[in-house]
């Protein structure tokens, strides 16, 4: 298996494994609705559809992310994850107006829970899993850079705290005897979901509109261009974006005018090579100028006076 074709098989098997998941956590709390009549694990269960939901979605995005360049999308189609998570959060936004509905109608007809240990008992046990899955898809979705994988890492875990919530809540209600406390918690829950469908569409958005990388990243490209651009005068007008697991980066590189093609050659090698190993997967672009058009700006190696 070849480094490109490593990841794109791992993200498949994830989503499948997603897919899965989400199955069974909608099926236990499902099955807690049923048997309590609660309407904060109806809204649960609702929430718990659009995991499922957005699994198929996965599926599709990192399928589709994950073809070549075409004539039609010479840059690749990497972007699809990124419309994937913007679905998924538009879902999310949806389904925590779905969960607002049904807590305006548990405080206008309140009803009394039945079998409300059998509910929180189902419940609790697809928020461990859930709790498990959660974790495992933010840590290998952030890994290998896979917006998709994040998005959804971030919804399960979203769900896990709500259902931490839910099922404090619910366990005082045998011992109260408060009924608007289940529409209440419903409520809750909608809030919840819609500040993580926000913040999901936010970074979504993020990615489809290029915006620089962070700090950190920025500055060790600027060590690497610096470390490995010996022999060169100048790197400026460098720019850089983050689509998915791949990294576009160009910049201009000056060069003494004496200088022969193979010695700029090896230049540009070693700099894409450092690129590459620090970065992991890159399309790098390198402009090579000669040193009168040298800007005194960006990465300075060496003065064009002193190097002609």
């Amino acid at each position: 298996m070849s480094d490109t074709q490593s990841p794109a098989r791992r993200k498949n098997v994830i989503a499948w494994i997603s897919l899965g998941v989400s199955l069974l956590a909608l099926g236990l709390k499902y099955a807690a609705w049923a048997y309590s009549g609660s309407v904060a694990l109806k809204s649960d269960a609702l929430e718990t559809v659009i995991n499922v939901a957005a699994a198929i979605g996965g599926l599709w995005a990192i399928h589709l992310a994950e073809r070549p360049a075409d004539d039609n999308h010479t840059y690749g189609h990497y972007k699809a994850e990124y419309l994937s998570a913007i679905i998924e959060s538009a879902m999310v936004l949806v389904t925590a107006l779905l969960i607002a509905r049904e807590s305006y109608d548990g405080f206008m007809h309140p009803q009394a829970i039945h079998a409300p240990w059998i509910g929180i008992t189902l419940n609790g046990a697809a928020t461990v899993v859930n709790l498990g899955w959660g974790l495992t898809l933010l840590r290998i979705g952030r890994r290998i850079r896979s917006p998709a994988l994040v998005a959804g890492g971030q919804h399960v875990l979203s769900d896990v705290w709500t259902g931490c919530g839910l099922i404090a809540g619910l366990a005082l209600l045998p011992f109260t005897g408060w009924h608007w406390l289940d529409p209440a918690i419903a409520a809750l829950i909608a809030v919840n979901v819609l500040r993580v469908g926000w913040d999901m569409l936010r970074q979504s958005v993020s990615g489809l509109m290029d915006e620089a990388p962070d700090s950190a990243t920025l500055t060790k490209l600027h060590d690497i261009i610096a470390e490995k651009a010996i022999g060169a005068l100048e790197a400026h007008d460098i720019r850089i974006r983050e689509v998915g697991a791949i990294t576009f980066i160009e910049f201009h590189l000056v060069v003494p005018g004496t200088m022969t093609v193979g010695v700029v050659h090896d230049i540009c090698d070693r700099i894409e090579a450092g690129l590459r190993q620090a970065l992991g997967r890159c399309v790098i672009n390198i402009h090579v100028e000669p040193e009168h058009k040298a800007k005194n700006m960006g990465i300075v190696l060496a003065h064009a006076t002193t190097a002609s």
